[in-house]
C-alpha cells in the first residue's frame, strides 16, 4: 500500500529534533526554531506560521493553512502559540502577516498578554 501524500509528490516533514523544536503550551503546535516556523499537523496536512526573531521582536511573516483543513481555527492556534512564546521570552510581537494582525485584533485578550508593535500594516 502506498502513502497518498508521497504519491502526490509531497514529502512528509521530518520530525524536528529536541534541540531545534519545542511543543508549545497548547501541546498541538511545534515551534521549530531552526526553521523559524510554528507547525501544526492536522489530518496529515501541515499548517505553518513563518516568523523571524529580530533582537527582542518576534516578527510574524506568514500563516499558511492548507484548504483541506481550513476553517478549523488552526491559523489562530499558530498565532496563539507565537503569542505564548513572546510572552514567555518577553518579546514584542510584530504582526506583518495580515491574518496574524487580524487574529490579534479579534482576540484582544491574547494581544494584551504581550507588547504588540502594530506599526503600519504592510502593503498587500
Amino acid at each position: 500500500m502506498t502513502d497518498p501524500a508521497t504519491d502526490e509528490g509531497q514529502i512528509p516533514a521530518p520530525t524536528p529534533s529536541p534541540a531545534s523544536a519545542q511543543v508549545t503550551d497548547s501541546g498541538l503546535v511545534i515551534d521549530n526554531k531552526r526553521e523559524s516556523r510554528f507547525v501544526l499537523t492536522a489530518d496529515g496536512q501541515e499548517a505553518e506560521l513563518l516568523y523571524r526573531r529580530r533582537a527582542d521582536r518576534l516578527v510574524l511573516i506568514h500563516v499558511g493553512v492548507p484548504p483541506a483543513v481550513g476553517g478549523r481555527g488552526i491559523g489562530g492556534e499558530l498565532v496563539r502559540a507565537a503569542v505564548e512564546r513572546a510572552a514567555r521570552e518577553s518579546l514584542t510581537v510584530v504582526p506583518h502577516c495580515p491574518f496574524a494582525r487580524s487574529w490579534l485584533e479579534r482576540n484582544p485578550e491574547a494581544a494584551a498578554s504581550v507588547n504588540v508593535d502594530w506599526g503600519e500594516p504592510p502593503d498587500d
